[in-house]
């Protein structure tokens, strides 16, 4: 990080500059600065909190500074990640587990919807599939907010449940499961869909909106030939609207393929990273009986089940950003060797 510094501050030393270069390294060397900062506060808040518990100073106080370095995580994750983007869209799906499956994933919709509405995020459902029970058979939705889908990234892959089934009469403890996909949502310009690669079809949509939606062929359904990804919408009262959202969720689709094609090809990602975000991946058990909720890629438990799935999430994720940064920081930006050098 510094090395890099140095060469801005020589590149914006030149007297040969466009306005709009000078505009552009300037905002890169502000960003520059604007991390070390961060990562100088995270150092002297944590060295401050382990000074206070050597003295004994009371919980709430020490609670009070582990919020800060919450926030300061968060906030030097947004500067770091190159997508750390506001926009996400999030899949939900039950796995196995037959209704219970798809009860559970009804449980943790609802979770992301506290949870967006704690963070103050906008929520927009996309499509919904409900079974005869209240389950889920499949959601997508929207989430658009400060750092959206540079937090919730952390919640790709298998969540598993541990719990009696209210379908149970045995009262015996089932296991299922509900995968989650969360993608960046990717801006047109920045993915191109050459028109004579998509099959638009369209159909009557089923479920919920009574005659309107019996008589109306609204329903779209595209299949991105070359790919073979398929997305439908039907939610939306018009056909051009479930258009549009269709094309968003294929963007962000596409998008992830040709994301992990290029890391298939240049490299294995680090065995330090916590988690691949890959769908087949366990990332956390919910256990009822015993009122715990694990994560598996930090060994992190919390027995607040309750209320981790009334939306109570920032203190799972804070652990995940904070094992994050200081696991990668230093190997790949050099940060953690600037701040001690100061």
């Amino acid at each position: 990080m510094k090395e890099k510094k140095k060469e801005i501050e020589k590149l914006l030393a030149r007297p040969d500059l466009t306005p709009e270069q000078m505009k552009n390294y300037g905002i890169e060397y502000a960003k520059i600065e604007e991390i070390e900062n961060i990562a100088n506060r995270i150092k002297e808040t944590q060295e401050f909190i382990e000074l206070l518990r050597e003295e004994g100073e009371n919980e709430l106080e020490i609670e009070k500074y582990e919020k800060e370095l919450d926030q300061l995580y968060q906030e030097l994750l947004l500067l770091l990640s190159p997508e750390a983007s506001d926009k996400a869209i999030v899949e939900i799906r039950p796995g196995t587990g037959g209704e219970e499956a798809a009860l559970f994933a009804r449980d943790l919709f609802r979770m992301y919807t506290r949870y967006a509405e704690r963070k103050g995020w906008n929520l927009e459902v996309a499509e919904i599939h409900e079974t005869d029970l209240g389950g889920i058979k499949e959601v997508v939705f929207f989430v658009k907010g400060k750092n959206a889908y540079g937090i919730l990234k952390y919640e790709s892959g298998v969540h598993r449940v541990q719990r009696v089934p209210v379908t149970e009469s045995g009262g015996r403890i089932h296991t299922s499961t509900a995968t989650v996909a969360v993608l960046p949502e990717i801006e047109e310009k920045d993915i191109e869909i050459r028109p004579e690669d998509l099959k638009i079809e369209t159909f009557r949509a089923s479920g919920h909106g009574g005659q309107y939606v019996n008589k109306t062929e609204s329903a779209v359904r595209i299949t991105h030939i070359p790919t073979g990804i398929v997305v439908s919408c039907q939610n939306e009262r018009s056909q051009y609207q479930n258009k549009q959202t269709a094309l968003r969720i294929l963007r962000a689709r596409l998008y992830q393929l040709q994301k992990e094609q290029k890391e298939r090809e240049i490299s294995q990602k680090r065995k330090s990273q916590i988690g691949t975000g890959e769908r087949s991946e366990k990332i956390r058990t919910y256990n009822f009986p015993q009122n715990r909720v694990t994560d598996h890629r930090i060994n992190y438990t919390s027995y607040r089940l309750q209320e981790i799935l009334d939306g109570d999430l920032d203190e799972i994720i804070s652990k995940l950003i904070e094992h994050d940064i200081e696991n990668n920081l230093e190997e790949v930006l050099g940060i953690g060797a600037s701040v001690e050098e100061k």
